[in-house]
């Protein structure tokens, strides 16, 4: 009885097309079942210490009082 065998490079072809579908699906499925979800995480603004960082000095000020007229009540 003569046993039927698959040359080597055949062999290798044939396992090269099935790892590289084996990593599709498994690639496939990591992807669909990520329980990583970044919009649960992300910050909303910018936080305290970002502010205490990059806020101007406070300018000391004159305050100029408006001249506006003012009526006299009768």
């Amino acid at each position: 009885m003569e046993k039927t065998t698959r040359s080597g490079a055949a062999h290798r072809m044939a396992s090269g097309v099935f790892a590289d579908l084996a990593e599709f699906a498994h690639s496939l499925a990591r992807s669909l079942f990520d329980p990583y979800r970044p919009e649960l995480y992300y910050m909303r603004g910018p936080g305290p210490k970002w502010h205490a960082k990059h806020e101007r000095a406070p300018v000391a000020y004159q305050a100029v009082p408006a001249l506006v007229r003012v009526r006299a009540k009768r």
